[in-house]
């Protein structure tokens, strides 16, 4: 199958369609882009074998959200599926605006055969993300794409603009129904090893492009459990933007990527005319599963041909070096036009300290996975409008502390509270042998180390504070640690979950509370007028 791009004719479109809008809105209001979307479940058979999917608007993946910073985004989510549904929007930020967030903390699941209309902003925006489904255990159905957000004509951007965009959405898959799955996680079990992997939703597909022209590739891993690298036969990568940051422009031969995350990369078709191989193969895993792709240059009359490019060694030294090496490109813009680096994130002493480590116990006999001792469990009540109503007993905030104990696990509804504009050192301590992801909504954050073994205070002299790049989502190798700052100026309910959606499910997750006592629409939007309203706030008036 020949893959889609977004030519520079579409681009240069959108940029001019964006700048018109701009120019006849009200008050120089930003564009609206409107959609409705259904979602439905529809049988296809990605691995070979035919099994129930989520489809949205019938396409598996779901459609592309092709956007430009700032942008006013109404979408009209109509659930035709027989369980309750949500979508979130990850890594766009939703600033004031955690009631869009698309998560059961933040929003009451949209019912079956009822719809709700999303409304949220792009707002000071560029970069790779996806969207996917956060209730029950949908995500491993589909109900996955992407969203693409461009840069606004006026704003420069590092590089040269690519010729077109790809965009690869790779990750593990199962066969297993999503409810049998859940089943098995509900009863106490654990998911088994994935039966392979999908780019875009198939075992193969091509992308064809004209020899000595430069494209871009959106990468991400909308997998469930699996990192992955990735590498093209024959040619090397330039990443030029990660989650919204643009870094310093290294040339990779092969790539990384954790569950969660995203990035961009530049591909110059350089290499004699004919096909090459694309492949994408899990990383630190028991089971090693690839997928295999196809770059097609469009004079090519040669099949691709020899090995597929090895993966690198399986070695966490090796990715650890390589995850070392993305730096933020302190010069350059991102969404606005001020350079990257005029933030000193390293000047500002943190306000608060917390340590998180995940950990694997058995609760009441089950399978569950914890923060510092704390597994977490929804409330049928989402906490935002609890917090909003004064509803008390739906969650606690004094359950999970700032650093780990030995106590003996416990579940509850916990979150994490936080004062506007503190200024936060997170250290995500893993000490089981498994590869570890976590992802903050709301908000991008500064990864300024990587270390082995026990995390200690003397090890933040090991810290970047001069051009770490900022970011949704971080790795945390086997029996290591991983530090974050994260500034926090975007108030509201936020979740910080584990990437890997079998612990996610399962507990490692909880929220971050971003508050000020006094209440402003300079620092929160107000509820939407079609928010949902469910457990004990039915019947409640916001």
């Amino acid at each position: 199958m020949k893959m889609a791009f977004i030519t520079l004719h579409h681009l240069l479109l959108l940029g001019a369609l964006a700048l018109l809008s701009c120019l006849v809105s009200v008050k120089g209001e930003s564009p609206y882009k409107f959609y409705t979307w259904t979602v439905t479940y529809g049988v296809i058979s990605p691995l070979g074998v035919p099994q129930q999917v989520i489809l949205i608007n019938g396409q598996f993946p779901g459609p592309k959200l092709e956007v430009v910073t700032n942008d006013n985004i109404i979408l009209n989510l109509i659930n035709k599926l027989d369980q309750p549904f949500l979508l979130t929007w990850n890594g766009i930020k939703q600033r004031k605006n955690s009631w869009q967030d698309g998560v059961l903390g933040t929003n009451c699941p949209i019912p079956p055969n009822s719809n709700f209309t999303y409304k949220f902003q792009t707002k000071d925006q560029i970069g790779t993300y996806n969207y996917f489904p956060s209730t029950s255990f949908h995500k491993a159905a589909g109900g996955f794409g992407a969203i693409n957000i461009y840069a606004r004509p006026r704003i420069p951007i590092p590089y040269p603009l690519p010729v077109a965009d790809f965009t690869l959405l790779i990750g593990d898959w199962f066969k297993t129904n999503h409810k049998t799955l859940q089943q098995s996680l509900d009863s106490g079990g654990v998911l088994p090893s994935p039966d392979g992997m999908l780019i875009n939703g198939q075992t193969q597909t091509t992308l064809t492009g004209d020899q000595g022209k430069t494209y871009m590739l959106r990468i991400s891993n909308v997998g469930l459990s699996s990192s992955f690298n990735f590498r093209i036969q024959g040619h090397t990568m330039q990443v030029v933007e990660v989650e919204g940051s643009h870094v310093l422009q290294n040339v990779y031969e092969s790539l990384d990527v954790h569950v969660g995350q995203s990035l961009s990369v530049l591909v110059t078709l350089n290499q004699p005319s004919k096909d090459y191989y694309i492949v994408a193969t899990t990383r630190f895993t028991t089971s090693k599963l690839s997928v295999t792709a196809l770059l097609r240059y469009s004079n090519s009359a040669l099949p691709a041909s020899g090995d597929t490019p090895s993966p690198p060694p399986e070695d966490l030294d090796w990715s650890l070096n390589q995850a070392r090496s993305f730096r933020w490109n302190l010069t350059a813009n991102a969404a606005r036009p001020n350079p990257q680096g005029s933030f000193h994130y390293g000047t500002i002493t943190p306000t608060k300290s917390f340590v998180f480590s995940n950990s694997a116990p058995l609760i009441n006999g089950k399978q569950r996975y914890a923060v510092n001792g704390v597994s977490y469990v929804n409330s049928e009540t989402p906490l935002k409008l609890a917090d909003r109503l004064n509803i008390s007993g739906v969650f606690s905030t004094n359950a999970i502390q700032s650093v780990p104990s030995s106590s003996p696990a416990i579940i509850a509804t916990s979150v994490v509270q936080a004062s506007l504009h503190d200024f936060l050192e997170v250290v995500f301590q893993n000490s089981e042998e498994s590869m570890q992801s976590w992802h903050l909504d709301g908000y991008d954050f500064w990864v300024v180390g990587f270390g082995s073994g026990q995390w200690t205070p003397e090890q933040r002299s090991q810290y970047n504070l001069i051009d770490a790049l900022t970011r949704h989502t971080t790795q945390v190798y086997p029996n290591s640690w991983t530090t974050i700052l994260v500034s926090l100026d975007n108030q509201g309910m936020w979740n910080m979950r584990s990437a890997i959606w079998e612990r996610q499910y399962l507990g490692q997750q909880f929220y971050l509370k971003v508050w000020d006592p006094v209440q402003s629409l300079a620092n929160e939007y107000n509820p939407p007028d079609n928010l949902l309203l469910c457990g004990k706030a039915i019947g409640r008036h916001l």
